[in-house]
């Protein structure tokens, strides 16, 4: 891309911070996709016309092979890789009964807050995990 050119945006995208007992989930993506190896909050596009808490349920089954209770939306960020740009937009959530799977993803790790500093995120997944711990902290 030359300089002051923008770069194609690829719309919104939903990701989830799956709870479960002090811990959160999160997924590596996998080889051959751009940001590989980088751990994240597991999620996917809306469609057209699709409802955001559609979207992320439909994203989780593909993704995880599980469904989950929507308890908060947090903060939607805007963010401009080199190749593409984005809104991601974050929900706190709960699993219901089903173990999740890495279907797409490389890996899926359950950490605390105090392991994020050991996982490398995209750089549009930072401002949303730093408003979480921010909460989780504060509550």
């Amino acid at each position: 891309m030359a300089v002051g050119e923008k770069v194609p945006h690829i719309g919104d995208v939903v990701c989830a911070i799956i709870e479960r007992e002090g811990l959160f989930l999160i997924a590596q993506r996998p080889e051959g996709k751009s940001l590989a190896s980088l751990w994240e909050f597991p999620g996917g596009k809306v469609n057209q016309n699709e409802p955001e808490e559609a979207a992320l349920q439909r994203e989780l089954q593909e993704e995880l092979g599980v469904t989950v209770k929507i308890i908060q939306r947090l903060t939607p960020c805007f963010h401009a890789y080199r190749d593409f740009s984005l809104t991601l937009i974050p929900y706190r959530c709960l699993l219901h009964e089903e173990e999740p799977r890495a279907l797409e993803h490389k890996a899926l790790r359950w950490i605390s807050l105090d392991e994020t500093g050991l996982y490398n995120f995209p750089d549009a997944d930072l401002p949303i995990l730093e408003e979480y711990l921010a909460q989780i902290r504060s509550s």
